[in-house]
């Protein structure tokens, strides 16, 4: 009689199932427990004749082993399940998905600001959408000036009583550095990076956006050397130790004296290719000493302090050192040639 109560106990406790924890719960507390049916059945065992004892005893044992390893079975479901519904993204396309990359721009910007930060330059940051006053007037542009042209700039909202107050993409980052003049006393020394706007045809050469990274150096006694000696140490650390660098005379209106700045060819050394014109050097960025106008429509007097800034073009720095000939491809979102640049990360 006690066989046959234990042979339907285990054919019940083999078709156990449960949808939660708490059902779980209670399939032990009924089978397992101190007064569940597995318990229950030793009182019985006390009757049970002593030439049968081992046959029930291991039958119980057994009833009890197959719950317990039912149960825990239970158990181990419903935490597998409750994981994978934790990892299901039903939006996610059934092909196995690659990892990205840096975009190339990104990877040079961040190279850049790196080689200025071990100088002691900070980041500053600006809005895109800005006004003439920032963009233009404070930097020195002429009333006339042709950068303020339809031609040249993307103008948002246009005030004919006051050209300062324009709303306008900014051209350049040197808006950036204006408004760190606005709010801060030298000494400053700042780098701004950011994308900037011109009212340009699309070519291979050429873009209405691109990036730049501008750097400004006030206080005392800031001189021409200073600026020299600071490009030259970028030069190296961006192109290589041999690198040699040359400023030549130019105009911008918000310094004075101005230059632009060559580097040797690091693809030919120096000595010509078709990729410096044969002429052993390339342009890479615009410098000079900060024009004392500029210093004092900022608020800071420029009879104590003097400084320098700089402006480089990202994909030009970019171009030179990847080689990529259309401009058009940092922003066409081309898997294949961003995939190009995974060493780089």
């Amino acid at each position: 009689m006690l066989l046959e109560k234990i042979e339907a106990l285990l054919n019940e406790v083999k078709d156990l199932k449960a949808t939660n924890a708490d059902e779980i719960e209670a399939l032990r507390v009924k089978y397992l427990s101190k007064k569940g049916e597995i318990a229950a059945l030793m009182n019985d065992f006390r009757t049970v004749a002593a030439d049968q004892k081992k046959t029930v005893g291991i039958k119980i044992n057994e009833l009890k082993q197959t719950a317990l390893d039912h149960i825990n079975g239970l158990r181990e479901q419903l935490a597998a399940a409750e994981d994978t519904n934790e990892d299901i993204d039903l939006t996610r396309t059934s092909y196995p998905i690659s990892l990205g990359t840096r975009h190339p721009i990104s990877i040079v910007t961040n190279e850049i600001i790196d080689i200025f930060s071990r100088m002691g330059f900070t980041l500053a940051d600006g809005p895109e959408v800005e006004d003439d006053l920032h963009v233009f007037t404070k930097m020195n542009f002429a009333a006339d000036h042709p950068a303020r042209d339809m031609q040249d700039t993307f103008f948002v909202e246009t005030n004919p009583n006051d050209v300062a107050k324009n709303i306008i993409l900014r051209s350049h980052t040197s808006s950036v550095q204006a408004r760190v003049m606005d709010t801060t006393q030298p000494p400053i020394r700042v780098i701004c990076p950011g994308r900037v706007y011109r009212n340009e045809a699309i070519t291979a050469r050429a873009h209405c956006f691109f990036h730049q990274i501008e750097g400004l150096y006030i206080d005392k006694n800031v001189s021409f050397t200073d600026l020299k000696q600071v490009l030259l140490t970028f030069a190296r650390e961006l192109f290589g130790a041999d690198t040699k660098i040359r400023l030549r005379p130019s105009y911008f209106p918000f310094t004075e004296p101005s230059a632009e700045m060559d580097i040797s060819c690091h693809i030919c050394g120096g000595t010509g290719c078709g990729f410096c014109k044969h002429t052993g050097w390339v342009e890479i960025l615009g410098c000079g000493m900060v024009d004392p106008n500029v210093l004092e429509l900022c608020g800071i007097d420029s009879k104590v302090y003097s400084g320098y800034a700089f402006g480089v073009g990202v994909e030009r720095i970019t171009n030179l050192l990847y080689r990529v000939s259309d401009l058009r491809m940092f922003s066409e979102n081309d898997t294949r040639f961003l995939r190009e640049f995974e060493a780089a990360n």
